[in-house]
């Protein structure tokens, strides 16, 4: 299928409404067939993926872990938890933020952020995580959650991203450390009208369109290997689709200069009509290796179907779906929303 032609989704939709996760059935009625979906939405917390991320916790609001520990940490887990839209206000999922809100804003996080060279050399992928979460938990307008966003500003790179590589020679923004920060500044400008996040977010994705999502600028190859795998939780990684669906989210996915990213989505495309995960940087439970996660994303293929739901965003954003067939089971339209 190339990429601009009419693609039918009803195969790949059915697939996404035989899931056991509510929120998965929600995002996929609201998102690719514009229903309400009240019913899945208000089953959202019974799901066995949202109950096990949520498992756990202890008095304080976090897992026993470090707030950053990977990947049972109270951040890691309220990234899968928004994008499983849990709902804002959920008094697990804020407490466990302010967790997250402890470790980013103490005295001692706030000084390591060096200024070497004139470039402020910080991890922004974690700010930027964190402040998306409050966003979607509705905390935007708590002072503590736009400092993230204020300083997400002032730490951004001069070519519209940023880094945290102290050596100083290092001048180039790392896609890794930038997307979610522009992810985070965007949802904090949707949440506030804030324009100086607006402007901000809009520089880095200048910055990956300028690369066409995903090539070198001096070689024209792809950045790197795992740039053309899909990944299901991406946690602070860059892949291809990953940065397709934030500039989704931010209505640029129509820019010409995503076309070529768009067209590799389309070729990863199964028989089947579903985007499948491929490598992983999760280890399943019990597993004797690092990087456990606290549920099995393979259960149900949870990673193909979070895969499949946002290429489907990322193309519905793009006009490229057809309306779904009159006589199908849950009705017709779609919605172009990529939240």
């Amino acid at each position: 299928m190339t990429a601009g032609a009419p693609l039918s989704h009803d195969t790949a939709v059915e697939w996404l409404l035989a899931s056991d996760e509510p929120a998965i059935r929600f995002q996929a009625r609201r998102d690719l067939l514009g229903e309400s979906a009240a019913d899945d939405e208000a089953r959202i917390l019974e799901g066995p993926a949202v109950r096990a991320l949520l498992d756990g916790q202890r008095a304080d609001g976090g897992f026993g872990v470090h707030a950053y520990g990977k990947w049972g940490g109270a951040h890691w887990r309220l990234v899968s938890l928004v994008e499983l839209a849990i709902p804002a206000g959920e008094p697990r999922a804020m407490a466990a933020y302010e967790t997250v809100l402890g470790w980013l804003l103490a005295p001692s996080h706030r000084r390591n952020v060096p200024v070497i060279n004139g470039l402020a050399r910080r991890c922004a992928s974690q700010e930027g995580n964190a402040l998306a979460v409050g966003c979607r938990l509705g905390l935007a307008a708590d002072a503590r959650v736009e400092l993230l966003a204020r300083s997400l500003i002032g730490w951004q790179w001069p070519d519209g991203g940023w880094n945290c590589d102290r050596r100083p020679e290092a001048h180039r923004s790392s896609f890794h450390e930038s997307l979610t920060a522009m992810w985070g500044l965007h949802e904090f400008a949707k949440a506030t009208g804030d324009d100086e996040a607006a402007g901000s977010a809009r520089r880095t994705a200048e910055l990956i369109l300028s690369h066409r999502v995903f090539r070198s600028l001096r070689t024209g190859e792809p950045l790197a290997p795992s740039t053309m795998v899909l990944h299901y939780p991406p946690y602070w990684r860059y892949d291809l689709l990953h940065g397709l669906v934030v500039l989704s989210r931010m209505a640029l996915a129509t820019d010409p200069r995503a076309d070529d990213a768009v067209a590799h989505l389309h070729a990863r495309r199964g028989t089947d009509g579903r985007w499948r995960a491929g490598a992983r940087w999760w280890s399943p439970p019990g597993s004797d290796r690092p990087g456990r996660e606290v549920l099995d994303w393979r259960e149900g293929a949870r990673d193909d179907r979070m895969v499949t739901l946002h290429a489907l965003r990322v193309l519905a954003a793009r006009g490229e779906l057809e309306p779904r067939r009159a006589g199908s089971r849950r009705g017709h339209g779609r919605s172009t929303s990529t939240r």
